[in-house]
């Protein structure tokens, strides 16, 4: 299992490191863009073989349009699985804090106090 390490590694490396770290895969994308798509290998598979990650890219009628916006989906993803998350500090509430909310409490208290008279 690759830990954020390898994740943030692996996104700062060039687009060149990057490919040379991926299988490459070609093939057919179908969809709009008529026979120039639809009959050439213009579809990009990227699969990040340290951290098992695979992207696809298919919008563009260009294979070379693809590979690009293969790699940055391949960057994003890495970048995000590379966030660790920082450790919460548990932490008590000041005396400050505390006074504060117990004055709210007490002024709602006497409002609905107040309420209550005047009924007789």
């Amino acid at each position: 299992m690759p830990t954020p390490q390898d994740f943030a590694r692996a996104a700062a490396l060039s687009d060149e490191a990057l490919l040379l770290e991926c299988d490459e895969a070609f093939f057919i994308a179908s969809g709009p863009g008529g026979q120039h798509r639809n009959k050439t290998e213009t579809g990009v598979r990227l699969a990040h073989r340290p951290t098992g990650i695979t992207v696809t890219a298919t919008e563009r009628r260009s294979q070379l349009q693809n590979r690009g916006e293969a790699l940055e989906r391949l960057r994003a993803v890495l970048v995000k699985k590379s966030y660790v998350e920082p450790k919460r500090i548990a932490t008590k509430p000041g005396k400050g804090a505390k006074r504060r909310r117990l004055e709210g409490k007490r002024h709602t208290s006497e409002k609905k106090q107040n309420r209550r008279g005047g009924w007789d």
